[in-house]
């Protein structure tokens, strides 16, 4: 199963991008960020494939000043896009 992370290097940017997610009608979580994407604070947030596009099109919309990056995590590969 894949999914991609969302990563900020502030756990309050990554709370506030969920609330905005959520706001949208997206079902996300927040998780532990991998070690393997050790840029961030710790806590990411979870999407589905699907709605990876929406969640690009809020992060260009907004400012979140510690965005570190979007992951595709597939298995055991971690692949920043």
């Amino acid at each position: 199963m894949s999914y991609y992370l969302i990563v900020f290097r502030a756990k309050s940017e990554s709370m506030k991008f969920q609330s905005l997610l959520s706001s949208y009608g997206v079902v996300s979580d927040t998780v532990a960020t991998p070690r393997r994407i050790s840029v961030s604070c710790g806590i990411s947030v979870k999407i589905k494939n699907i709605d990876l596009n929406l969640a690009k099109t809020i992060l260009s919309r907004r400012q979140f000043y510690t965005f570190a990056g979007i992951f595709l995590i597939n298995n055991d590969e971690y692949i920043k896009i």
